[in-house]
């Protein structure tokens, strides 16, 4: 379903109150039909302690009423009584679309206005245009042109909660679970559930199993408990199909594999449970970010300007245009329906690739690859750490600079090394795996996403038990040493008045600015803050608020993988050994293995929307050893917006915008 705000000219925020869920193109709208008191104006305090509510507080409702010229007329002369020319819809395809339907009749809609005396010629000459941006909410992750919707991150991590407890019982008792999740026009969850769980099989409906999927399945599930496993999960999609289009359902999977092999099978349906809970840390950030370019496009917008729909792309936030976004959505359901499955699964380019990685691990001779698929109780993506103990000590002589990341040093020293010692002559691949997510070449480490929910949560239950207190400060020392990436976006998805880091250099002035800040906050209904710093030495300052403070020093290592840990890890390995497999071959000569050229020893990276191999010697110049972080870091530009969250009269800097880019689906990699 769709929820609404709308802004005025002058840039004061609305919000549509009302309720239940539509894919049509009424949903959300039935507040601008209604008008009166179902539009407020959303103040800084209304919208506090919101961040962590999961759902829509202000509410998605089907209308009926808006897909009739009669009701979009009533929503036409409610907001112009309000001054209100800019919407930005929240929503899947049928809200976007009804939004786009609206904008292309407003000037219609206020001729017919102006001619019934339902507003003035000074009111319809004030609202003579409207601007339109929509930001995708759905856990289905089903729309193309973005790379992930708003939900669908805390959707899989409601699922993984509940596999990781089926799998407790699924090992104590050698059970076969088949576990059914929602999708039922769009396998993502299901997909993305399997490779993070290392499930046996899985089941969505743009990818339908070859006619004899039912021997395939047995003799899978039959080979990994020879194997040694003590169980097997299946994960379904709600809208599983073959390829004549006839449903595969839980219960037709649980006969099947009862009838042959005789396994104590189980199904569990997971239901609406994933559509609840906290958001993860990851689609709060998420959703500011996509609300702070979907203000700025507004507020570019002219009436010229075409609606555009907020995308994330890699890691950047990218505007599209909306309609061809939503065809490209369309067509998908339109090849679903012709069974061209191959096409349907090229337009939903992000749903390609995963698909790829997911049967690449599930060939059945790739059983020496285990460790890799993350068999359930020999370790993988369901168990948090490292299995591996690192050695304490390195032979070779200390390198000249502090310590870093001992992948990526070790391997600067092993590339020293080659020229006294031969048996260092093979290819080496470095993966990125800190919580400080500080290695350079790589946007994102693996760890940095589990230990970032960590803190949040955290900030969550400090933010509760201050419900009772007025009037206090909580300072949260994290992880990080002088990189401040965890602060900054646990800054972010925690709701917090300001993190103190390293790379953003701060004075006396800074300080009591931002006590003062606190000091006026206080006078509110607000009467709690919240403070993050990283633990670098330079930052052992005292904020002294004129209100008790509460100090907190944690580590956030630890604890279950979150759904993206587990499936970046998962990608990572397996494109590091086939990298290094394909290297070996290269670089064999009379059965002896001699590796001495710099792209023989790379550091795997995620960069915007792929995964690259660097070499480290090039990544060298790129890096600040002194201070063990990377020279540039993507994330330092996400700052101003957890000031502008917080309130503070700063000016955001513009000057680099994200341009309208078209949708094309051949050009996205993943």
């Amino acid at each position: 379903g769709g929820a609404l705000l709308c802004f005025s000219a002058t840039a004061a925020c609305h919000q549509l109150s009302p309720t239940p869920a539509s894919r049509g193109p009424g949903a959300g709208y039935q507040g601008l039909v209604d008008g009166g008191d179902n539009i407020k104006e959303a103040t800084w305090e209304s919208v506090s302690m919101m961040l962590q509510l999961g759902g829509t507080v202000i509410g998605s409702a089907r209308c009926q009423d808006f897909r009739t010229r009669e009701g979009r007329l009533k929503a036409a002369r409610n907001l112009v009584k309000r001054g209100i020319t800019n919407l930005c819809v929240i929503g899947g395809d049928g809200s976007l679309t009804g939004a786009d339907t609206f904008r292309a009749e407003w000037s219609s809609l206020l001729a017919e206005l102006l001619k019934t005396g339902g507003i003035t010629a000074d009111e319809a000459k004030k609202s003579s245009y409207l601007n339109i941006v929509g930001m995708v909410g759905s856990i289905d992750n089903d729309f193309c042109g973005t790379d992930m919707t708003i939900g669908t991150d805390s959707a899989l991590h409601r699922i993984m909660e509940i596999v990781d407890a089926i799998t407790t019982t699924a090992q104590s008792h050698q059970r076969t679970f088949v576990l059914e999740v929602m999708g039922r026009h769009c396998g993502y969850l299901a997909l993305i559930t399997s490779l993070a769980c290392g499930a046996d099989w899985v089941f969505i409906p743009e990818s339908p199993p070859e006619d004899d999927w039912e021997d395939h399945l047995c003799r899978r599930l039959t080979e990994t408990r020879l194997g040694g496993s003590r169980l097997n999960i299946i994960i379904v999609a709600e809208g599983a199909i073959d390829k004549q289009g006839k449903p595969i359902t839980s219960d037709d999977i649980k006969n099947l594999v009862v009838k042959r092999l005789g396994y104590d099978t189980r199904v569990t349906i997971l239901g609406h449970v994933q559509r609840g809970g906290t958001p993860s840390a990851f689609d709060r950030v998420l959703g500011s970010r996509m609300g702070v370019e979907a203000v700025m496009a507004l507020l570019e917008a002219t009436p010229e300007t075409p609606a555009c729909v907020v995308s994330l792309s890699g890691n950047q936030a990218v505007r599209l245009p909306l309609m061809e976004c939503v065809q490209v959505t369309k067509d998908v359901t339109t090849a679903m329906n012709e069974r061209r499955f191959d096409d349907a699964l090229k337009l939903r380019e992000i749903l390609r690739g995963n698909q790829r990685q997911h049967q690449q691990l599930r060939h059945p001779r790739a059983d020496h690859h285990r460790g890799l698929r993350g068999e359930r109780g020999g370790g993988g993506p369901g168990l948090g750490g490292s299995s591996w103990r690192p050695c304490p000590q390195f032979w070779l002589p200390p390198p000249p600079h502090p310590p870093f990341p001992k992948a990526f040093t070790g391997s600067l020293e092993m590339m020293e090394g080659r020229a006294k010692f031969e048996e260092l002559c093979i290819p080496l691949c470095v993966i990125p795996a800190t919580v400080s997510n500080n290695v350079p070449g790589s946007d994102f480490s693996i760890g940095a996403d589990t230990a970032l929910n960590t803190i949040t949560t955290t900030c969550d239950r400090i933010k509760q038990s201050a419900a009772g207190t007025k009037r206090r400060v909580f300072i949260i020392e994290t992880m990080g040493g002088y990189c401040g990436y965890l602060a900054t976006l646990a800054g972010l998805a925690g709701g917090a008045d300001a993190a103190y880091i390293y790379e953003e250099h701060f004075s006396i002035r800074d300080l009591q600015i931002n006590v003062e800040h606190l000091t006026e906050k206080m006078k509110t209904t607000v009467k709690r803050g919240l403070v993050l710093r990283g633990c670098s030495p330079p930052l052992r300052t005292r904020l002294s608020p004129p209100c008790p403070v509460t100090r907190c020093r944690f580590s956030p290592q630890g604890g279950t993988p979150t759904p993206f840990d587990r499936n970046f890890g998962t990608k990572m390995g397996a494109k590091a050994v086939a990298w290094i497999t394909g290297k070996i071959k290269e670089c064999s000569r009379h059965g002896r293995i001699f590796a001495n050229t710099a792209d023989s020893a790379c550091l795997l990276g995620m960069r915007k929307r792929s995964l690259v191999f660097q070499p480290v010697t090039e990544l060298k110049e790129q890096t600040d050893f002194e201070h063990r972080i990377p020279k540039e870091q993507w994330w330092l530009k996400l700052r101003p917006i957890l000031k502008i969250l917080a309130k503070y009269n700063i000016e955001l800097d513009t000057s680099e915008k994200a341009h309208l880019e078209h949708h094309d689906g051949e050009d996205l990699k993943h």
